[in-house]
């Protein structure tokens, strides 16, 4: 889900208009520990519905080795930077009932809150169905490749690690947008299946993850398998800048409408990202729930949120404070513990973030209008006895 790439599994965050300001992508990480009693809402929030969300995290994180590195700035972050480190947290949850006040003592005694000192900036991503055919034919000529086998991670002269193909001796960065489609990869039999345009592919790459309504009346998903390693652009930043859009008009809806309305111009406007995302067929996961994020777990809506695993670690428990637009469109207050399970490369610094909201039309309507700052209180874990 979105905004580009969850990088590491499986979903794209939807960052089409790289809505947060240089300033907010640029904020300074500080940790200020906190009371409960400071979280606005906190005695309101149900706490005994997300343990079945925290028993799948630990379930994953008791499986890594203890030295795992699950993100986090290591100056600030005082536990739970390490797999081992949710050891205490992870046994002791295995005794909490699923009764409220049980789960709320669990979470007060086990989880430490800290105040990010910067001012959150919010925005959301979703499942999103598109139609499908197995086959190429008709309507159907837009691929949904899997990732190919020459694409390939190797670390550069920096020791960062990056995406590319060797030729011969040479290290080169992948097939970019517009060469993929000019056909660098045609004839690999990657193909998963076909969509009906090049704007559903990009909106699917841009979420990470979706749901394929097949031809035959099935529904399939795909999510995230990897990226070709070229710089995302936002294609709502390039309408701004070629004057075809207002800074203040840019969301998924004006943008869709855009390319739907100037199909001579479409793909040249998209190939201005040259960023791109390959599939997998994901069967392993039933379709009531979402598809996993970047910490291997099934997303759930309006629980997940996409973090900068650089200064957040993957897994904690996030208390977000903002407001989210409702089915009429009307904004109100959101007040909601959250966990971070996601990633995105557009979602980079303090208090940044994208949350999930599931799938289907109203998830989409929320995600695509949801850019709103607030506060982000961070709950990390108590170390093992």
């Amino acid at each position: 889900m979105k905004k580009i790439v969850r990088a590491s599994s499986f979903f794209l965050l939807a960052t089409l208009a790289a809505c947060a300001t240089p300033e907010e992508q640029s904020q300074e990480l500080a940790f200020t520990p906190v009371n409960y009693s400071t979280l606005n809402g906190w005695a309101q929030e149900t706490p005994e519905s997300l343990l079945p969300i925290l028993r799948d995290e630990c379930q994953r994180i008791e499986r890594l080795p203890f030295e795992t590195r699950l993100g986090g700035v290591p100056d600030f972050i005082r536990n739970g930077s390490l797999a081992g480190e949710w050891r205490g947290a992870c046994e002791a949850l295995r005794a909490v009932p699923n009764e409220a006040q049980a789960a709320r003592t669990y979470f007060e005694t086990w989880f430490v809150p800290y105040a990010i000192n910067a001012n959150a900036f919010y925005t959301g991503y979703y499942e999103p169905l598109v139609y499908a055919s197995a086959q190429r034919g008709g309507e159907f000529q837009t691929p949904i490749y899997a990732k190919p086998a020459d694409l390939v991670r190797a670390r550069d002269t920096s020791g960062n690690w990056v995406n590319g193909r060797w030729q011969g001796q040479q290290f080169k960065p992948y097939y970019s947008r517009a060469e993929i489609d000019r056909g660098a990869l045609a004839g690999q039999g990657l193909e998963l299946a076909w969509l009906r345009s090049p704007e559903d592919l990009f909106f699917l790459q841009i979420q990470g993850s979706g749901r394929l309504f097949m031809t035959d009346g099935s529904t399939r998903r795909v999510g995230f398998a990897a990226r070709n390693g070229q710089a995302y652009v936002p294609i709502g930043r390039v309408l701004v800048q070629q004057g075809e859009l207002a800074s203040n008009q840019v969301n998924m809806t004006t943008i869709r409408n855009w390319l739907a309305a100037h199909p001579d111009r479409a793909q040249a406007v998209l190939e201005q990202n040259p960023n791109y995302v390959f599939f997998r067929n994901i069967s392993d996961i039933s379709l009531d729930r979402g598809a996993p994020g970047a910490l291997g777990v099934p997303l759930t809506p309006g629980r997940s949120l996409a973090v900068d695993r650089k200064t957040i670690p993957l897994g904690v428990p996030i208390w977000v404070e903002t407001r989210l637009p409702d089915a009429q469109g009307h904004i109100g207050d959101w007040r909601h513990l959250t966990f971070a399970q996601d990633i995105g490369t557009d979602i980079k610094g303090a208090g940044r973030a994208d949350l999930f909201t599931g799938w289907g039309p109203m998830a989409e309507m929320v995600a695509g209008n949801l850019h709103e700052h607030g506060r982000m209180i961070v709950l990390l874990p108590r170390p093992p006895a």
